[in-house]
């Protein structure tokens, strides 16, 4: 199955390359951008089915063998953030199709659009299955350029300065991981994660603590945690609704996925446990805060991100098997529940003409497909029994109490009561599109609306346009996948707790790539000491 791993990154930039020369021929773009990402999610079914099953792949690229070479990396982690990461992409690009047929791609120009997306998509999945950190790095500069293009599609002086800020923010952290690679590389002589840790060990604590910041705030930055994130919320609410879905759902959480393989196989020791602890309250206090603040929808989903990579973050902090399986668990639920309510919240813009829940109302009643498809994630994000988001949050609740520390305990406090705000901010958005009658928006006034803020330069009213059956259906079916992360929830905390298990320490992730030589010591294949 080795000859599966590399087509993950093959197929969408093969596809991209192909859209690229279909520049004029938008349809067939479409059906090539289609086609390469049910590729892609049917390869990472396949890949995830086999790693559960028969252990983990590692494949050198061309032949040469790790250290010297590329090595991609399928575990169960890996393998799962694929499969997700493949079946988001593929409903916010349904989405994106329906948008444009209904308006004429006027926001999203199609010759640039769908092979921008599959680079991204290359980029995303890239990132999950390598091996090296190089690799890694190289991941998350494809991710930067394709990213800029599509958060600045329009060319409005909106988007142009999100897009500016995001591409700065981006570079420091491009920079960081870089320079981070350099000084590794430098202290143990490779950037082959595996053999990285086997050899930290064997270099100063100091260095290693340097080391291990230098890469946290590289990663941090990506991840959006406090106080690194505040280029967030101005970002991704300016670019069109599809593309702040992906960026959403995904992005971020490769920065988590990063941080998650550093704590667990670089530096698996508790050095930085408390400090990650700490960030994690900061990070989600300061984000629901900054969303019950927020009158722009899209806003306000974008602080409730931030917050909810703190719950991810707990999980990482707690050093522990279990707090890595609801950590894991905890991803899976978000990248689906935010994709979905970013993607409620572009049917709002459209049927309402804005996302501002001051000039919006009676949207119950002209649109109630749109309020069931925005008022089920909503629940769910917030924690209500018995959806995904009150299992996650209630595991990590439980692996916290089990490292048992006073900081543990402040968490599980300050989580519950963060899930209860982010269930205030999104029931006041419902209530305020949904149920308020469309004729009391003008001088309504209301304790709900009460120190709320619009968005920086907030857009005005436009004419309401019909919604698309593909529109609908993909937020649909994203509510339907939200909901099977419910009911399914058994098997996928399972398939977490495996995952887990597999992360507990670096001999695992090292017996794939080096089998066999997963002991305490170093094979040394190509080492600096000879």
């Amino acid at each position: 199955m080795n000859w599966l791993v590399p087509l993950v990154v093959l197929v969408p930039l093969v596809a991209s390359a192909t859209t690229l020369i279909l520049g004029k021929r938008p349809q067939a773009q479409r059906i090539v951008t289609i086609i390469a990402l049910v590729i892609v999610l049917a390869i990472g079914a396949i890949l995830l089915y086999t790693v559960d099953l028969q252990g983990s792949l590692a494949m050198e690229v061309g032949g040469w063998e790790a250290p010297f070479g590329i090595v991609l990396v399928v575990d169960r982690l890996a393998a799962l953030m694929v499969v997700v990461s493949a079946l988001v992409l593929l409903a916010v690009l349904v989405f994106s199709v329906g948008q444009g047929l209904a308006d004429g791609d006027h926001e999203t120009p199609v010759s640039i659009y769908y092979p921008t997306y599959l680079i991204l998509a290359t980029g995303v999945f890239n990132a999950f299955i390598a091996g090296d950190l190089f690799n890694l790095y190289v991941g998350f500069e494809i991710l930067l350029v394709s990213s800029y293009v599509l958060i600045t599609l329009g060319g409005t002086e909106e988007r142009i300065r999100a897009g500016t800020t995001y591409i700065v923010v981006s570079l420091v952290s491009s920079m960081l991981f870089l320079a981070s690679i350099a000084m590794i590389y430098g202290a143990v002589g490779t950037v082959n994660i595996a053999q990285i840790s086997l050899r930290m060990a064997e270099i100063p604590i100091d260095v290693q603590v340097i080391l291990h910041v230098m890469l946290l705030i590289a990663f941090g930055i990506k991840a959006a945690v406090f106080p690194l994130s505040f280029w967030l919320p101005d970002s991704y609410p300016t670019a069109p609704a599809p593309v702040t879905a992906v960026f959403a759902g995904l992005l971020t959480k490769v920065g988590v996925y990063a941080i998650i393989r550093t704590e667990t196989i670089i530096f698996p020791g508790p050095q930085l446990n408390i400090a990650l602890m700490i960030i994690a309250l900061l990070t989600m206090v300061v984000g629901v805060l900054g969303a019950v603040a927020q009158a722009d929808i899209k806003r306000l989903l974008s602080f409730t991100l931030v917050s909810h990579i703190g719950y991810m973050i707990l999980g990482v902090s707690l050093g522990s098997a279990a707090g890595t399986t609801a950590a894991i668990y905890y991803i899976v639920h978000h990248i689906i529940v935010q994709t979905t309510l970013f993607l409620g919240a572009g049917l709002i813009e459209r049927v309402g003409g804005s996302t501002s829940i001051t000039k919006l109302g009676g949207l119950l009643k002209a649109a109630p497909i749109v309020a069931v498809l925005f008022f089920l994630p909503a629940l769910n994000l917030g924690g209500i029994p018995p959806f995904s988001g009150f299992i996650g949050k209630l595991a990590l609740f439980e692996a916290s109490a089990q490292q048992g520390s006073p900081l543990a305990y402040v968490l599980i406090g300050a989580g519950a009561l963060v899930s209860l705000l982010t269930l205030y901010a999104l029931i006041r958005v419902w209530n305020m599109a949904f149920w308020r009658p469309a004729d009391d928006v003008e001088g309504y006034e209301s304790p709900l609306l009460d120190n709320v803020k619009e968005a920086p330069g907030g857009r005005t009213v436009q004419a309401t346009r019909r919604l698309p059956g593909l529109m609908i259906g993909a937020t649909a079916g994203m509510v339907v996948v939200s909901l099977a992360l419910t009911v399914f929830a058994g098997p996928l905390y399972s398939l977490s707790a495996r995952a887990g298990e597999n992360l507990e320490g670096p001999t695992t992730y090292v017996d794939i790539v080096f089998p066999g030589n997963s002991g305490p010591g170093d094979p040394d294949p190509g080492g600096t000491d000879d």
